[in-house]
C-alpha cells in the first residue's frame, strides 16, 4: 500500500509540474502580444515623427534660399 501512495504522490508531482509549465506558457504567450502591441504603437509614433521631420525639412528647404541672399556680410566703417 505505501508503494501506492508513492506512487500516486510521485503523479500528482508530475501533473502539478506540467500544469505550472502549462500556465507558464499562457502568460508568456499574453506577455508577448502585449509586447507586440506596444511595438506596433511605437512604430505609429516613429512613422508619424518621421513624417513630420520630412515635413519641417521641406519647410526649411524652401526658406534657406531666401536667407541666403538676406545673410550677406555687410561692409563696417574703419575706426579712424
Amino acid at each position: 500500500m505505501a508503494a501506492l501512495e508513492l506512487a500516486e504522490v510521485i503523479l500528482a508531482v508530475i501533473i502539478g509540474t506540467l500544469a505550472a509549465i502549462v500556465y507558464s506558457l499562457r502568460v508568456l504567450i499574453l506577455l508577448e502580444r502585449r509586447v507586440a502591441g506596444m511595438e506596433m504603437n511605437i512604430q505609429r509614433m516613429t512613422s508619424k515623427v518621421l513624417r513630420e521631420e520630412q515635413v519641417i525639412e521641406r519647410m526649411v528647404s524652401r526658406r534657406s534660399p531666401k536667407r541666403a541672399s538676406s545673410t550677406r556680410k555687410t561692409t563696417r566703417k574703419r575706426r579712424r
